[in-house]
């Protein structure tokens, strides 16, 4: 089931400041730290929250989703194994992770389903309504212009399909930043905890995201806080 929401309707007050990160993570060091992290309960949960989301959509089960920002492919090959009729085109501009993506899904046997490509989220190239979802983990942060993605993914996604996005929220104060950084990478080795807290720095608001959203014609409140770290975008187009 989906994570209690929370609408957006409190005023953001004394919000730390966005602080960007290196859009592509492309050294074969930074892929192999972040592809050691332990994403195995976030990633689980967000292939629940999107089959649940599918499912109220009436998406076909032998649909076809594309993944935006794959990284290491973790998050396709959670979806694959809990949808097994989809086929699954996986995204990613940092070679370095589509390597190990590659390597993942061989693991997995799902290398006949999901197919990785090097592909800059802002610009898909392809034919738009090519999607019946368009899906994407953690990619937005690391954008400074993250509208220009939105639109592609909206663009990408046919309409009746399913566009469903979940990224990190910035907390409201660097003590509640800290807070995160202990509680869910206390135990991670120091360039793990530091990407994390450069992440968290990076992310947006609640405020902010429904103002992209407005912006290109989607429903503000189809962005809700999911967990006391995450927002998630989920609607129809």
């Amino acid at each position: 089931m989906l994570a209690e929401f929370r609408p957006v309707t409190q005023p953001v007050t004394k919000m730390i400041p966005r602080i960007l990160e290196p859009e592509v993570m492309d050294s074969e060091e930074e892929a192999r730290d972040y592809d050691a992290m332990d994403h195995r309960e976030v990633n689980a949960r967000f292939a629940g929250d999107f089959e649940e989301a599918a499912r109220h959509a009436g998406l076909p089960a032998a649909g076809r989703l594309l993944d935006v920002g794959t990284g290491t492919a973790l998050i396709p090959i959670e979806i694959a194994t809990l949808l097994p009729g989809l086929r699954i085109t996986a995204i990613d501009l940092a070679e370095e992770m589509l390597v190990l993506g590659r390597k993942n899904v061989a693991a997995a046997g799902l290398a006949d389903r999901i197919t990785l490509q090097r592909i800059d989220a802002k610009d898909l190239a392809g034919p738009s309504a090519a999607f019946d979802a368009v899906v994407s983990n953690s990619i937005v942060h690391h954008i400074p212009q993250p509208l220009d993605v939105f639109r592609e993914m909206a663009r990408a996604t046919r309409k009746g399909g399913v566009l469903f996005v979940r990224d990190l929220l910035r907390p409201d104060s660097k003590a509640e930043l800290d807070r995160l950084v202990s509680q869910y990478a206390g135990d991670a080795n120091d360039r793990q905890r530091q990407l994390f807290a450069d992440s968290l720095h990076a992310a947006l608001t609640l405020e902010e995201m429904a103002n992209l959203l407005e912006s290109i014609g989607l429903p503000r409140g189809a962005v809700r806080q999911t967990s006391d770290r995450h927002w998630t975008v989920s609607c129809v187009i």
